[in-house]
């Protein structure tokens, strides 16, 4: 590639349609008559290819002739490894044209290593049922032998760009059909395969226009994994059915090179929209640090939306970027506090553009759900952020566990309905009846309304109920956040059984000290700090780095690390040692 490479343009004389189309494949048709498109970076933010709606719509069409070809029918489904490259748009788009229903699945992580990804790629692939599974020619090995477990055919991109594309009628869709499966990122032992038909997604897609205020000027940058609903629906999709250039970094490039990001934000045209987890803001302001060249290599004046949504949205972690990009220009204000879920298709709620993060400061009591006695001792408060308002034609009730709706300010689980709302999980009536009512999905998350604004405050899997008191993990892993060498990601809280039969607080902490007594001088001051949390002596663990588990979305996986630590498969140090 050279220096002349231009990327694909942020002005078109295509009229802008807000995802008005009966199905995803009518949007890339439409979008693949302007100029506007995808463009693909290196790891340092270089453009190695732009690649206009035009050329992946024709891309896709030879994808669906090679499907059919290979003997792909309508409502099979066919399993990508959802890596960041035009290929996976391609076949993505293929496989809805020759209506079967493509499978994103994760790419390898480094938890868990060969094995472990063997493992998770066959539990999805035995749940979807693909009829063909296609891979990076990279990964083969590790793809196929997953393939070859659950006795599907696995081809590599490469080779399957080499066989014939004949000619071939593609089937009519229609808006009620299926157009994806989205397994969500921590869906690997029990996975649940997410139906969205291309009505729910076109709304939805809508949605994001509609409350984004998507214009002319803007760009969307990315470095989200297409294989996770941020990335895949909000994104990618989204991109194509309101017609939107996009600049695109690989996941695993932005973990090593995080501030590239930002240099795609400074560099490219127009007004950026990008969204992000509240780690990648992390970990963007911890690389930064207190860097004197900060306003001379970004301009992030540009960044009129920052989104922040698919995990618990924390507001010390975004004043800290504020403070760290103030003099690039960073205006806080850009901040958009969403909430969402692939059940959902992706948004449920967005903060209205402008308001920024906006926090609620609630007393411990009301998170706990045991009274506090009037007495002069002094209260604790979490603050909580303001995730917006539901999106159009969206409604959440704030439900108790017997179904009663709650009012303004009481905590309870969160209920949504609405058209985005997905049909269920595949091939599985029990799960989908467990959590879907009359067309009212259970998020599984608990939260409060405010004046029409949605604030969570957890997932109520997670809680952990010791004497009838809840304790959130969150809360916990915090606060040893707030202890010098530590930082987001390294603590895991849940519950446990003790020998003795009682229920009491797990905390495990990556340590990266090897001397034993800074180790006991750590392990002290953390029980501390955990106990002036919860008012309880807890199960405290020193653990070594890179050993708490993620979701192939990056989020904490509390949950599974409780399951290694309780089969012995995380071991900790020995303090007494």
């Amino acid at each position: 590639m050279t220096d002349s490479l231009q990327p694909t343009p942020i002005h078109d004389a295509l009229p802008r349609r807000f995802a008005d189309f009966d199905t995803m494949g009518e949007a890339l048709d439409y979008a693949a008559q302007g100029k506007r498109g995808f463009n693909f970076h290196d790891p340092r933010g270089k453009l190695i290819r732009a690649y206009p709606y035009s050329e992946l719509r024709k891309d896709a069409v030879a994808a669906a002739k090679r499907l059919i070809a290979f003997g792909i029918t309508p409502g099979d489904r066919v399993a990508l490894i959802a890596d960041t490259e035009p290929d996976f748009c391609a076949l993505f788009f293929g496989a809805v044209y020759a209506g079967a229903l493509p499978v994103p699945l994760p790419l390898p992580t480094s938890f868990g290593g060969k094995d472990g990804y063997i493992d998770q790629l066959a539990v999805q692939l035995r749940s979807s049922e693909p009829s063909l599974l296609l891979y990076p020619a990279e990964i083969a090995e590790i793809s196929k032998a997953a393939a070859d477990a659950c006795s599907v055919p696995g081809i590599d991109w490469e080779s399957f760009a080499e066989r014939e594309a004949p000619d071939a009628e593609f089937p009519k869709a229609s808006p009620d059909d299926v157009a994806y499966l989205q397994y969500s990122s921590g869906s690997t032992r029990f996975p649940h395969g997410v139906i969205i038909s291309h009505k729910a997604l076109l709304h939805n897609l809508g949605s994001h226009a509609n409350g984004m205020l998507i214009g002319d000027e803007d760009r969307c940058i990315s470095w989200l994994p297409f294989y996770h609903d941020m990335g895949l629906v909000g994104c990618m999709l989204s991109m194509v059915a309101n017609q939107v250039s996009t600049d695109y970094l690989k996941t695993a490039d932005f973990a090593r090179r995080p501030l590239a990001w930002l240099d795609l934000i400074s560099r490219n045209p127009g007004t950026s929209c990008s969204y992000s987890p509240t780690f990648g803001y992390d970990i963007c302001a911890r690389r930064i640090g207190s860097q004197s060249h900060v306003a001379d290599r970004f301009d992030l004046s540009r960044w009129r939306l920052a989104g922040n949504g698919a995990d618990m949205i924390r507001p010390d972690v975004m004043q800290h970027f504020t403070d760290a990009f103030a003099e690039a220009g960073f205006d806080p204000k850009c901040f958009v506090p969403s909430y969402g879920l692939a059940e959902a298709t992706l948004a449920v709620t967005l903060m209205p553009a402008g308001e920024g993060i906006v926090v609620d400061l609630v007393e411990e009591s009301a998170l706990s759900g045991v009274p506090v006695a009037d007495n002069d001792e002094p209260k604790r408060y979490r603050a909580i952020v303001n995730c917006g308002k539901p999106v159009r034609d969206t409604t959440i009730e704030i439900r108790e566990e017997d179904g009663s709706v709650l009012g303004d300010k009481q905590i309870g689980q969160v209920w949504v309905q609405g058209p985005a709302v997905m049909d269920g999980y595949f091939r599985d009536q029990e799960a989908t009846d467990a959590c879907m009512k009359d067309g009212w999905l259970d998020t599984g998350d608990m939260g409060y309304l405010s004046d029409g604004y949605l604030y969570v405050v957890g997932r109520a899997k997670d809680m952990i109920i010791i004497n009838g008191k809840n304790h959130w993990p969150q809360d916990i892993e915090w606060a040893v956040e707030q202890l010098p060498g530590f930082k987001s990601g390294d603590i895991a809280a849940f519950a446990i059984t003790e020998p003795g039969g009682e229920e009491t607080p797990a905390v495990l902490v990556q340590c990266r000290t090897s001397d034993l007594n800074e180790r006991a001088r750590l392990h002290g001051l953390i029980r501390d700090k955990v106990r002036a949390i919860t008012g309880m002596n807890c199960v405290i663990e020193l653990v070594p780095p890179r050993t708490l588990p993620r979701t192939s979305s990056g989020k904490l996986s509390r949950a599974k690390a409780r399951n290694l630590y309780l089969s012995g498969e995380i071991q900790p140090y020995d303090i007494a040692a």
